[in-house]
């Protein structure tokens, strides 16, 4: 099985993607969904789609994850499904008493053309939405982008829905958190609370995903932003979108809507990107950066500076999410790695321009974006010319073990690990955790693979 019959020669594929380095946009709206408080995400579809999308969510987070679904029949796939979501939200407000359902739609829904908006707006009129309850939508057809595609829809019909413009400014920071890790939202909220800067990020999946086990269930947590929150988003002075291809839609609607301005960073994830979140952070919530995040930056560089050795000139091969592998990259070719091989499904040109840029300085480095980027493509590079590491999600590992090469999972998802949603990748510490990840992912295969007189007890 595995991967043995991988050959390195390339084969011109217009039609064909083999094992894609990316899943569904339902799943990126669901993901999403959980960073409103009290929010029940809902799949317009079919009941095996909604199963598909929970269990992605469930392996990587290793938590239950809670949504509902239209459960299409034969007769809503030609018929349509307005009548299934109408008795849906009826049921969800009055068994399960959310604060918001947040609508998606599947390849179903959208290829026989339910109207989301009509279907609402008749179930509100016959009364089926609770007073001070709110149902959004946002439409998330499969065959069309990707799982961050599903996300920044999700986020910019919050923007849709809750936010609001008064009279009244407030001295606060938006903080549009593109697709990362509760545990990195965590962090980023950590270095803006030791900034003393007023911020307010939207969707927060802290304390949502991450709860602690206390022995009592609770089915929605005290974690996520809430509806008045996300209302007064139109009032705050800036926003910070973290990852063009999840937060831009969103800011752009925000500033269309509410006229908040935005920028548009990175997100920080190594060392350069997290240089650049800090500075704007600063700049915009007009505060200092304290000492103790500038000594955090120092450590990190003392760690790169001790162990350049073991950096210096690998070469890695990447694969996931665009938000992520850019700065990624530029975090690996600030310590000397070589970034040569790189993949992502979710399409867009931000992607390729970027890395151009990053990478110049690495003439035999080969990147591509879209439907037909694939692990497959990924593992044919890999075979024309060796790496010495790999780092993307759990997908990757059938290559780790065709080649016999280090691996550092990180992305989504992660189905065959733990601890990776315990452990920030972003800021200064993430960094940190990062590199010591490569470090010891080295340092493994080292004393794995070398002859017995080889083998150092220090190395």
């Amino acid at each position: 099985m595995l991967l043995k019959h991988t050959t390195a020669k390339e084969i011109d594929r217009k039609a064909l993607t083999i094992n894609p380095a990316k899943t569904c946009q339902p799943i990126g709206a669901m993901y999403a969904a959980f960073g409103i408080h009290g929010c029940l995400p809902h799949s317009h579809g079919s009941q095996g789609c909604c199963s598909y999308h929970r269990s992605a969510l469930t392996r990587h987070f290793k938590e239950p994850i809670v949504a509902s679904t239209s459960s299409f029949s034969e007769g809503s796939s030609v018929f349509g499904g307005s009548a299934n979501l109408v008795q849906s939200i009826e049921t969800i407000f009055s068994v399960y008493e959310p604060e918001v359902i947040a609508v998606h739609t599947t390849c179903l829904s959208e290829t026989i053309g339910d109207d989301l908006t009509q279907i609402v707006s008749k179930a509100a009129e016959e009364g089926k939405i609770p007073e001070g309850k709110q149902v959004i939508y946002c439409n998330t057809p499969s065959y069309v982008g990707s799982h961050i595609t599903g996300y920044a829809n999700q986020v910019a019909a919050m923007v849709k829905f809750f936010s609001t413009a008064t009279l009244k400014k407030r001295n606060v920071v938006n903080l549009v958190a593109g697709w990362m890790e509760p545990s990195d939202m965590r962090e980023i909220k950590r270095i803006a609370s030791v900034m003393e800067a007023r911020t307010l990020m939207f969707p927060d999946m802290t304390d949502v995903l991450d709860t602690p086990l206390t022995g009592k269930y609770e089915m929605y947590p005290k974690g996520g932003c809430t509806t008045e929150e996300l209302k007064t988003t139109g009032d705050s002075k800036f926003t910070i979108g973290l990852g063009e291809y999840s937060t831009n839609t969103a800011c752009v609607a925000l500033d269309n809507k509410c006229k908040v301005k935005f920028e548009i960073t990175d997100i920080p994830i190594g060392l350069k990107a997290t240089d650049r979140f800090v500075t704007a952070l600063s700049r915009h919530a007009n505060v200092p950066v304290p000492e103790s995040i500038s000594a955090e930056r120092g450590r990190l560089i003392d760690l790169i500076a001790d162990n350049q050795k073991y950096f210096y000139g690998k070469r890695v091969a990447l694969w996931g999410d665009p938000d992520t592998l850019i700065p990624l990259c530029e975090f690996l070719v600030s310590m000397d790695m070589r970034p040569v091989y790189v993949v992502s499904g979710t399409p867009g040109k931000p992607f390729e321009e970027r890395l151009k840029v990053i990478l110049k300085d690495i003439p035999e480095a080969k990147f591509k974006g879209g439907e037909l980027a694939d692990m497959f493509q990924m593992h044919q590079w890999i075979k024309q010319e060796g790496v010495d590491l790999l780092i993307g999600n759990t997908y990757g590992k059938y290559i780790a073990r065709d080649e016999d090469l280090p691996f550092v999972r990180y992305g989504f998802p992660i189905a065959d690990r733990p601890g990776h949603n315990f452990f920030p990748k972003t800021g200064y510490v993430g960094a940190t955790n990062l590199a010591i990840q490569i470090l010891n992912a080295f340092m493994d295969h080292m004393d794995r693979t070398s002859p017995d007189e080889k083998v150092e007890f220090q190395l």
